[in-house]
């Protein structure tokens, strides 16, 4: 007699699809909204002095420095508005979004390729013997998505000067940065002040799990961008509530160094965990995430989602981005006994 199938409706299910912190919505979130929740009847604050104070304050910049937007692609389009580009250059496999915003703007988008022989690493004198003269734009995400492979801090400066030398605006998106060890020594925040055509872009969806604030920051230092910025933002385009959560959430250190350390633990248990097998090949991971190959012929990234999904573990299968194929799996890392339960049955049929 055949065994009964595992039902979803047996465990609690989880995405491991979505790469958000395991540590969930900060209590200084919860309590500024609940704390707040009357400041919903007014208009917000045009200047957000707040709000820009904090993340200044959070990323170590000047507030003349702080762009604010809508969410990640809200930065996105105001970026593309401001460049124009007649042709930009993407690297895969990453973000389809940019190519997307971009194909609003009429613009020409290439593609540079990691390749899979070399682990998805970034060669980044490659990547600029591959910068041709007609480019107005690079955009890459450090560490990537869905690789989970960082930047070396020494190879973003090296592309900053190749790509001011051509006259090419580097945006650089770190929506995961936070979760790399020692993140502070490789953002490219660092060299703000040093190139105009750079500009360093984060989101708080991921690393503090409020994907529904709709909330992103960048930081620039280009007097000339920032003049047209002022003209055509809105100017209370963030809601109330959000302002006053980020505000505090910026400043609830608990949260996140808690959050750096569990990653930093189950990153590195996951890996370990996993790393016996001989029907996987793990791209060892710098996020919160890691990107698997299937090694066995005949197992797909459809059969291990639905064997996972049997008990409520929700995986990213990596067939629709460009560059990977139907033998590439991606998840995040969440708490222990969940992280326990995801290992043991992916390994059950790979």
């Amino acid at each position: 007699m055949n065994a009964t199938p595992l039902r979803i409706e047996q465990y609690a299910t989880v995405l491991f699809n979505a790469n958000l912190n395991p540590r969930g919505i900060p209590d200084s979130v919860k309590n500024s909204i609940k704390d707040n929740i009357d400041t919903i009847s007014k208009y917000p604050d045009i200047y957000y002095a707040k709000l820009k104070k904090a993340v200044a304050e959070y990323v170590d910049e000047p507030l003349d420095n702080i762009v604010m937007g809508n969410g990640s692609t809200d930065l996105l389009k105001l970026f593309a508005t401001l460049i124009t580009p007649k042709k930009a250059l993407i690297i895969y496999p990453g973000p389809m979004e940019y190519a997307r915003v971009l194909g609003d703007y009429d613009s020409e988008v290439v593609f540079y390729e990691l390749k899979d022989e070399n682990e998805f690493v970034l060669d980044v004198n490659d990547l600029i013997a591959n910068l041709t003269d007609d480019l107005d734009m690079l955009i890459l995400s450090n560490p990537n998505n869905p690789t989970s492979k960082k930047i070396s801090f020494e190879d973003i400066k090296t592309l900053a000067e190749a790509c001011k030398d051509r006259n090419i605006f580097l945006l650089i998106d770190e929506m995961y940065i936070e979760f790399v060890d020692n993140y502070k020594t490789i953002t490219a925040i660092q060299l703000i002040n040093d190139y105009t055509n750079l500009a360093v872009m984060r989101s708080v969806s991921k690393f503090f799990a409020v994907p529904g604030l709709r909330f992103a920051y960048a930081v620039m230092n280009n007097p000339d961008f920032k003049q047209v910025i002022e003209r055509i933002v809105t100017k209370n385009n963030i809601a109330s509530l959000t302002a006053i959560a980020i505000t505090n959430m910026f400043k609830d250190t608990e949260y996140i160094n808690e959050s750096i350390s569990t990653i930093h633990t189950e990153r590195s248990l996951v890996y370990l965990a996993m790393s016996t097998s001989r029907t996987i090949h793990l791209y060892k991971p710098d996020a919160n995430f890691m990107l698997v190959k299937l090694l066995k012929d005949d197992v797909t990234s459809a059969d291990v989602a639905a064997h996972c999904s049997q008990r409520g573990i929700i995986i990213r299968k990596c067939d629709d981005i460009k560059g990977l194929s139907n033998k590439y799996i991606r998840f995040c890392f969440m708490n222990p006994k969940q992280n326990d339960l995801m290992v043991n049955t992916i390994l059950e049929i790979v």
